[in-house]
């Protein structure tokens, strides 16, 4: 009978486990302001037929007023706000998404703080925009901290 008590218990124990790990474990809550600053990455135009890369310049904004319920921030370049943000939360990160005015996207995601380095959280900003009709993106790796 003992064997019978662990085999009916096993598939709903299966399942708690199952569920337990499938539950959506989303990055931990964002403080309301964040400095991002990114040193590295790549820009990429495309002319003549065929893209060029080259390194950017390096790239500070801030994210203000963050709403992790809401889905909304805002986006400070140099002091001003430059734009409105939506939130996207995924596992161990929150991707900021800004659609500019003239239709061209550019995603910041922010993932959790690394334990090495308190208060620090990778980060990853990506442009997608148009430069007189010729396609131009840019990837930048940096980082994150409160403010």
């Amino acid at each position: 009978m003992a064997a019978s008590s662990r085999f009916a218990l096993g598939p709903g124990v299966a399942v708690i486990c199952l569920a337990a790990l499938t539950a959506p474990v989303y990055a931990e809550m964002a403080p309301v302001k964040l400095v991002c600053s990114f040193e590295t990455g790549h820009v990429w135009t495309y002319e003549a037929g065929k893209f060029s890369s080259a390194a950017p310049s390096p790239l500070t904004f801030e994210i203000d007023d963050i709403d992790l319920e809401g889905q909304s921030a805002k986006l400070i370049i140099e002091g001003k706000e430059a734009g409105k943000l939506r939130i996207v939360r995924a596992l161990n990160a929150n991707h900021f998404l800004e659609v500019a005015n003239e239709g061209f996207l550019n995603l910041t995601t922010i993932y959790d703080a690394d334990p090495a380095t308190p208060g620090v959280q990778p980060a990853v900003h990506s442009r997608h925009l148009g430069l007189l009709g010729q396609p131009m993106f840019s990837q930048y790796a940096g980082t994150c901290t409160n403010k």
